[in-house]
């Protein structure tokens, strides 16, 4: 490939789809988006942005925007699931880490980083059925008959990614025996109840959930759950399956009044099951790279899935600029040597689900990670 700047072609426009998409621009680099969904559609969930990622939110120059309609807790607060004893308290303040901590609609987030990007580099209604790499450069196939031809390709298809079936095998996820609920509702319908000034786990012996306000003005509310449920009711990943509200609560009953308070005063909820993967042998095939939750899922207890995946925006945007645009290979293996340390450790943490349960273990490492300055290191030639 000559030394001009390629065209790097994104599949996923989700968080992380949009993040490297902005970050590449950032470089120059021509960075089409290729999406399968017709539209983009409001999910109804939360999402919380620690220090480690709002850094990055803020050097691609969205922060601003989020931190109009997000809220800002207080702290990542843990209490006792019936007693409500503080387990473990950490303030948030935004000069803890440089960077706030804010909580929004996942929407908002989105939204946010497609501002990011010229739209018209988008391009909706394209599921990719193939890749084939050739002289350098890859064709990408769409189930609508259309092809595009780049120099690279990124697959940021998330937990179902065809890019990683095509480069790294067939994987099957794994079960674990645990299922989540989740709603988004608006707090007036808690009466005038208040669920405090800070984002809340709850803490109990076989389960939790995680409670926040989504919207600056605490006129929205979200919480998330994990509950043992060992049929595997659910074979895939889905946010769109619906739950049975009165199951939840009953899941929830005999947790502190402020659990209930919410959970009585939610209409409906959505649920899930809650599915795993072990870290790839590799991210990278030549000029095919993954990204975010395509060689990383994990599960949701350190809120570190979307994070993770737009730390990996600018860390891979960084060593593209590092190895230079005629060793888009070399990048690639550089980008897994910097990020599948961070990323396996937080994957096998979050699974174990004891982050922040007590004690007082470093947060710096997670939450003072700085994507733009972090020392980048060389791959091994002999990676593939």
């Amino acid at each position: 490939m000559s030394k001009a700047k390629p065209r790097i072609a994104i599949v996923g426009a989700g968080m992380g789809g949009l993040a490297v998409a902005a970050a590449l621009r950032q470089l120059g680099v021509d960075a089409p988006v290729y999406e399968q969904a017709s539209r983009f559609a409001r999910i109804g969930a939360g999402i919380q942005m620690l220090p480690n990622s709002t850094r990055v939110l803020r050097g691609l120059g969205v922060l601003d925007q989020l931190r109009e309609k997000a809220f800002e807790p207080y702290s990542h607060l843990n209490r006792e699931w019936d007693t409500g004893e503080i387990k473990r308290e950490l303030p948030m303040p935004e000069s803890l880490y440089g960077s706030p901590f804010l909580c929004m609609h996942r929407a908002d987030l989105h939204e946010a980083l497609y501002s990011a990007i010229p739209p018209e580099s988008v391009h909706l209604g394209k599921e990719l059925v193939g890749l084939d790499q050739k002289n350098g450069g890859v064709t990408l196939s769409f189930a609508d008959g259309s092809k595009a031809e780049a120099d690279a390709v990124i697959g940021a298809d998330g937990v179902h990614s065809l890019v990683r079936k095509l480069i790294v095998g067939p994987d099957a996820p794994i079960h674990r025996g645990r299922i989540a609920y989740r709603a988004v509702f608006d707090s007036s319908l808690m009466n005038g109840g208040d669920i405090g000034p800070s984002r809340t786990k709850w803490w109990g012996p076989d389960r939790h959930i995680v409670i926040y306000y989504t919207a600056k003005d605490r006129s929205q509310l979200y919480f998330v759950t994990s509950v043992p449920e060992p049929t595997n009711w659910i074979t895939k990943e889905s946010w769109s399956a619906k739950g049975d509200v009165n199951e939840l609560r009953a899941a929830y009953e005999g947790f502190h009044p402020d659990v209930q308070m919410v959970l009585n005063a939610c209409p409906d909820c959505h649920k899930w099951a809650i599915l795993e993967r072990d870290p790839l042998p590799h991210w990278s095939d030549d000029n095919i790279v993954l990204v975010g939750d395509a060689c990383h899922p994990m599960t949701p207890y350190m809120a570190q899935g979307a994070a993770t995946s737009i730390e990996d925006a600018v860390v891979l945007a960084r060593c593209v600029a590092a190895r230079g645009f005629e060793d888009l290979p070399g990048a690639f293996r550089m980008f897994e040597a910097n990020r599948k340390p961070r990323t396996s450790k937080i994957q096998a943490i979050s699974s174990a689900n004891t982050w922040m349960k007590g004690g007082d273990e470093d947060t710096s490492w997670l939450y003072g990670y700085d994507a733009y300055n972090v020392p980048l290191v060389e791959a091994l030639e002999t990676a593939v």
